[in-house]
């Protein structure tokens, strides 16, 4: 068994662990990063590539609660479930309805505003600091409602959003069309996000990402960290063929979290969403920004030399192979929008970590701060890397 000695041992090679780690290395620590696929090759590559600073508002909400059961059996449903994780998923999605109720909806969307605060700001700085400027596009994104009866019932969620200074325009169907004359005219109008940021290329902002931890010194050891213990000189972490040595450990190791967190007497009530994308290849996108059809909860997203439709949400395990109902669905809606797309190019499943109240855990575990927990950022890892990494790098200094 080969043995390392570090002074910091990040868990995971997503966006969230590189970000951390990159951090970490700024602030002269020594940092090895354990990762056993390409870093950033997971949800932090397959998302709708949103620097989200309007996703405020909880996956749980009351309305979410009141339609529990048909969203989640109902075929069409943006939000599903694997009728055979069922058994296994019933303590997870007893404490989201909890946190569906009125008085944890409010609380978890106050959360949820202050991490995002200055989502877009702290990402151009990130950008610039991995050599990524070039990726990003300020175009803002649009929501789209197809009936009157659908934006009026949107109403409270954009007072909810406007009362924690989300930047937000209401445009009428013609001023949806002006903003994007290729979409199929709606009768409702459209919600516009003008600071939104959106990476043209989420597969090579990663890409630049891991080469920038490289360059400032982060190691990487390429194995599946599945064991790990507090011992008399910090942590102890065996991977593969490595035995990793560690004065702290920081997981963030995305939907695979939760074990290693119980490992060390922390344990999260931490689940996995399937979340699907295809892609279609072509010059130029028919829509500027991302554009969410909300009846349907999907994004097409522009990017480089493709248009990427992401979205629905399955609950059932990172074990199952990908369920093609639900990508023959994201092909529908996107068809639904521009009818005359072919058959996409490819298509990817990968999986986001999720907690009930969709707020991330990101604090010191309950036995010390030799071990930090940093993951369950849902649908906003992207957008929280920058804020995460700052936080675990204050606990670390404190």
């Amino acid at each position: 068994m080969s043995r390392i000695s570090t002074d910091v041992a990040v868990i995971g090679g997503g966006v969230i662990g590189l970000a951390i780690a990159l951090r970490l290395r700024a602030d002269g620590r020594e940092v090895v990063v354990i990762e056993p696929n390409e870093p950033g090759s997971g949800a932090s590559y397959g998302n709708a590539g949103t620097i989200a600073d309007y996703a405020v508002l909880p996956v749980g909400t009351p309305s979410v609660l009141r339609n529990l059961l048909p969203l989640l059996f109902d075929a069409d449903s943006p939000l599903s479930i694997r009728a055979a994780a069922l058994p296994a998923l019933f303590p997870w999605l007893a404490r989201f309805a909890y946190e569906s109720l009125p008085h944890r909806y409010r609380d978890n969307t106050r959360r949820i505003a202050e991490l995002l605060s200055d989502a877009p700001a702290a990402w151009r700085e990130f950008a610039a600091q991995i050599g990524a400027s070039d990726l990003l596009s300020a175009e803002g994104c649009l929501y789209l409602y197809q009936t009157r009866k659908a934006f009026q019932a949107a109403a409270t969620d954009i007072a909810l959003r406007r009362s924690y200074g989300v930047a937000l325009e209401l445009l009428s169907p013609d001023e949806v069309l002006r903003l994007e004359p290729r979409l199929t005219p709606v009768e409702g109008g459209g919600l516009f996000f003008p600071d939104a940021i959106n990476l043209v290329d989420p597969g090579e902002t990663m890409r630049r990402l891991s080469m920038a931890a490289r360059r400032a010194g982060v190691e990487f050891v390429p194995a599946c960290a599945h064991t790990i213990a507090r011992a008399s000189a910090g942590v102890r972490i065996l991977a593969g063929p490595f035995e990793i040595g560690a004065r702290a450990v920081v997981i963030s190791a995305g939907a695979h979290s939760q074990r290693l967190a119980a490992q060390i007497g922390d344990p999260v009530r931490l689940d996995t969403e399937r979340g699907y994308h295809i892609e279609f290849d072509m010059e130029k996108p028919p829509v500027e920004r991302p554009v969410c059809p909300t009846a349907h909860g999907f994004y097409l997203c522009p990017m480089r030399g493709r248009l990427r439709v992401a979205g629905l949400v399955e609950l059932g395990g990172i074990a199952a192979p990908a369920n093609t109902r639900l990508l023959q669905s994201l092909v529908a809606n996107a068809r639904r929008v521009f009818p005359t797309l072919g058959e996409p190019d490819r298509s990817w499943l990968g999986f986001r970590p999720s907690m009930p109240d969709s707020v991330p855990v990101i604090r010191p575990s309950k036995g010390g701060r030799d071990v930090i927990l940093a993951f369950g950022h849902g649908h906003i890892g992207l957008t929280l890397a920058p804020r995460t990494a700052r936080m675990v790098s204050a606990i670390l200094a404190a």
